[in-house]
């Protein structure tokens, strides 16, 4: 299933994007590390992206993560930044946590915020999810701007909340309810 809006399509995880995934990593390393955790060498390979896209495929089955890649229409061969519901959980609490990343060379042109909102349609429309929840570091001002132009509330401020790049960060809390359930 793919979804697009004419500008961005997001491509669901599959092993076949391990190389163009790869690609993605390695051009933005530098980039990412102040906005990720640690990351060991082999996690820039191709069999290690691998088994993680049939991790993805798995968790999509089993309905607990959603994961999608970010493809320019005009260049479909080339990823540009993932998107997610992660930690997915049903019953009384039907909610998930977004996260996402996108090319450091794309940057404030309005690709994730588009992505944001292609998947809250999806999360609230086909998965029927209640919540999503986005947790931002207070430096990061373009992922709070994508967060704020798809109408996600702030919620508080969660001290010491991911261990980022060897170092625990503060995080924001960001907040988008299903209006419709």
């Amino acid at each position: 299933m793919v979804m697009e809006n004419g500008t961005i399509q997001l491509m669901p995880a599959d092993v076949s994007l391990a190389g163009q995934v790869v690609d993605y990593y390695q051009r933005n390393r530098k980039f990412l590390e102040e906005f990720e955790p640690a990351r060991e060498e082999a996690f820039f390979s191709l069999e290690y992206q691998a088994q993680l896209l049939e991790k993805e495929m798995a968790n999509w089955r089993e309905k607990t993560a959603y994961r999608f890649y970010i493809k320019r229409v005009e260049e479909p061969q080339k990823i540009i930044g993932m998107i997610g519901l992660n930690n997915v959980v049903w019953g009384a609490f039907c909610s998930a946590f977004l996260g996402y990343k996108l090319d450091e060379a794309l940057v404030n042109r309005g690709y994730m915020s588009m992505a944001i909102a292609i998947v809250v349609q999806y999360a609230f429309q086909e998965l029927r999810l209640h919540r999503i929840e986005a947790n931002v570091m207070p430096r990061n001002g373009a992922s709070l701007r994508a967060l704020e132009k798809n109408h996600f509330i702030n919620e508080g401020m969660s001290r010491d909340y991911l261990r980022i790049n060897g170092r625990w960060e503060d995080h924001i809390h960001m907040v988008k309810l299903n209006s419709c359930i």
